[in-house]
């Protein structure tokens, strides 16, 4: 054999024997699979950038291979229940909220034995967030990341043409009223103060007693934007199953739905089914604060900003969530990672999650949007995030808004979640639409019954859910 065929034969053997030794080096490391679809992540350049904090934990270091999976959104139920069915779950799935979480009740790893085993440090975490994550008999299932608290938002120049104070600025400060009086900034006042700013084509208010409720053309306030456990858990945390499985309408809430009712159908100040989806308040869109003609709104969230005030011609700012009863919820959409329970690798599996969430974390903040869960980054965000809005929606005084009532909302969350899951979910939210359906459009209905009924399907439902 001359030279040259010599070296050809050495390159060959010397090539064969590097990637056998890369296959077996590629063996040896420990595979956790990412999966990325139940929430956001699935566009262009979040697929790119979160294969880039892939590709760098992969390169920094040789124990662990990290494999990224997208699924857009309205598949990746049905695969990844499809993957668990078949015993080839993936091992982080996220970011996800409670929904998303809750459609796999019962998948998740309690991390809370990974985080006291090596006292990882939650101090930047407000409480009631990590409390908002542990589930009773579940454990810990996952750890603040992205939050989106609510809000009030009131039309400042509906406010100043009724000639009445604006909302209080801070949780725990009174409604300074017309007459000076102090008032608690709850329902009641929320009622009173709203009625003033209902008003009928004849300019009247829905105190007058010449006010039209067939003739309403701007209202006072409303839920918009979220379904009946959202709208109702400003009345209270809560949910329709008990701690036994079995279905429920906690007594608070029934209040609510009374109240509700009467606002729509009787005082006039809460737009109803029909209005709801009329061109007035937008035409279906659930944006009602954005056409001008709502006054306030309590169940607005920062994913809302910017975007969310459409065409809006006057000024608005933020405001506590009024309080039910002495205390003030504000319901929280919340994003993060959670590890499956099937998982082989739970180790290997906290390792990456914790560089996904601590080391990169800002990155993938930036990826998804949302305000840091960790306080020491809340300020820097909000800073970037006001000069954001101000950049791309001028029209607007960002800078001067109240933020520190939007930060505020993070400590009072609604726990349960308004997205917790009910046994046969995709059923019994159906259920629940329905009952929503009937009674904001039908000024007759006898709410109590419709309730009664509403909890007798549920438990047929969660009874045949469980067979």
């Amino acid at each position: 054999m001359n030279i040259a065929k010599k070296s050809v034969v050495w390159a060959v053997i010397s090539l064969f024997l590097v990637l056998s030794l890369s296959a077996v080096q590629a063996q040896d490391k420990v595979q956790i699979r990412w999966y990325v679809g139940l929430g956001t992540g699935t566009n262009a350049d979040q697929i790119e950038g979160q294969q880039a904090i892939v590709d760098d934990f992969n390169a920094e270091q040789d124990e662990i291979e990290l494999i990224l999976e997208v699924v857009e959104n309205a598949q990746a139920y049905d695969v990844l229940a499809t993957q668990i069915a078949a015993g080839n779950a993936p091992d982080i799935v996220g970011p996800m909220g409670i929904r998303g979480r809750e459609g796999f009740g019962g998948a998740w790893l309690d991390l809370l034995p990974l985080i006291d085993a090596e006292g990882y440090d939650l101090t930047d975490f407000d409480p009631a967030l990590i409390e908002f994550y542990r589930v009773p008999e579940q454990g810990q299932l996952g750890l603040p990341f992205a939050v989106f608290p609510s809000f009030t938002l009131y039309n400042i120049d509906l406010f100043d043409e009724a000639g009445i104070p604006y909302p209080p600025a801070a949780y725990g400060d009174p409604y300074i009223d017309w007459d000076g009086n102090e008032r608690e900034w709850n329902m009641e006042t929320i009622r009173e103060v709203a009625m003033i700013l209902t008003v009928d084509s004849n300019g009247n208010d829905a105190t007058m007693e010449e006010f039209n409720i067939d003739d309403i053309i701007q209202y006072g306030w409303g839920s918009q934007q979220t379904d009946m456990r959202g709208r109702l858990a400003m009345f209270g945390a809560d949910n329709l199953v008990d701690a036994d499985g079995n279905a429920q309408f906690p007594e608070n809430w029934r209040v609510a739905e009374n109240w509700i009712h009467d606002a729509m159908w009787v005082d006039g100040f809460y737009p109803n089914g029909l209005a709801g989806n009329s061109e007035l308040l937008g035409g279906g869109s659930g944006n009602w604060f954005g056409t001008g003609n709502i006054a306030m709104t309590s169940t607005a969230h920062l994913w809302l900003m910017g975007w969310g005030q459409g065409d809006l011609d006057a000024d608005f700012d933020f405001a506590p969530v009024p309080s039910f009863e002495g205390v003030s919820t504000a319901k929280l959409h919340a994003d993060t990672f959670s590890i499956m329970a099937s998982t082989e690798n739970a180790d290997a599996a906290w390792t990456v999650l914790k560089y996904m969430m601590d080391d990169r974390g800002t990155d993938l903040l930036s990826l998804y949007g949302g305000l840091p869960a960790r306080t020491s980054l809340q300020e820097t965000f909000f800073d970037n995030y006001v000069a954001g809005l101000a950049e791309n929606y001028p029209q607007f005084d960002w800078a001067d808004m109240n933020w520190d009532v939007v930060q505020a909302g993070i400590s009072i969350p609604d726990r349960p979640s308004h997205e917790d899951g009910l046994p046969a979910i995709a059923e019994s939210e159906a259920r629940y639409i329905e009952y929503s359906q009937l009674v904001d459009n039908n000024a007759d209905a006898d709410v109590d019954a419709e309730i009664d009924a509403l909890v007798a399907d549920l438990q047929a439902i969660y009874d045949a859910a469980g067979e």
